[in-house]
């Protein structure tokens, strides 16, 4: 299993536009470390418990994303390095990140997860739910919260056309909440979409960042 060169096959696949997102969850450090000296940076972790240990043994200018679904218990023990927290799904979550944030004094940055899939058992937000959020007041308390934009998972299917169809949806949420106004503390700027298996459909339907790990690292035991 070459990472290096699988890092490099899908560069040459991602535009310039496009962020890469190593998920490096289940992988052990020395794999990451391979990723790292191919020139990645940014890696993404779904479990807080996996993330902190590695945060603590690796070089200290990677960006680590969590991209699991987030718990409110454990929002403290990534609050001080996480660099952007893809997976915010309910108001609660953004409440006790805001609380961990002024402790700290630290603004932590997230992505608001909209569920896109036809699965039950995906997490998020509906758009409805979102609107109301940006139009409340409650949002406008959280000075130590900064939304940067949204993330979906699409339903895992074999059904392509099914995929597109969640992913332009999602896109085109973003673009009507970009032209809209929104409040100080949120800026549609990121996009999150799109995994080893469905990320160059998430491309072409105009996502900013693609979560790829299998397809880095190889398949997770």
């Amino acid at each position: 299993m070459n990472i290096k060169n699988n890092i490099n096959n899908l560069r040459q696949h991602i535009p310039s536009g496009c962020k890469l997102i190593a998920v490096s969850k289940t992988n052990p450090i020395e794999k990451i470390k391979e990723a790292y000296e191919a020139g990645q940076r940014m890696f993404g972790e779904n479990r807080v418990q996996e993330l902190v240990p590695k945060f603590d043994a690796l070089p200290k200018d990677i960006e680590w994303h969590m991209i699991g679904h987030m718990q409110t218990n454990k929002v403290k023990y990534i609050a001080p390095f996480i660099h952007l927290i893809h997976s915010v799904d309910s108001f609660n979550v953004l409440e006790e990140i805001n609380k961990q944030g002024s402790k700290i004094d630290r603004t932590i940055s997230c992505l608001l997860q909209i569920h896109i899939a036809e699965e039950e058992s995906k997490f998020g937000f509906s758009e409805n739910e979102v609107l109301e959020l940006l139009r409340s007041d409650a949002l406008k308390k959280l000075n130590h919260v900064q939304i940067f934009g949204l993330m979906g998972m699409a339903t895992f299917t074999d059904n392509l056309e099914q995929v597109r169809r969640e992913f332009r949806s999602l896109k085109t949420f973003f673009e009507k909440l970009k032209n809209s106004p929104l409040p100080a503390k949120v800026k549609m700027q990121e996009l999150s979409m799109g995994m080893s298996g469905d990320y160059k459909i998430a491309i072409e339907e105009g996502s900013t960042m693609v979560r790829v790990g299998s397809a880095i690292f190889g398949e997770r035991n």
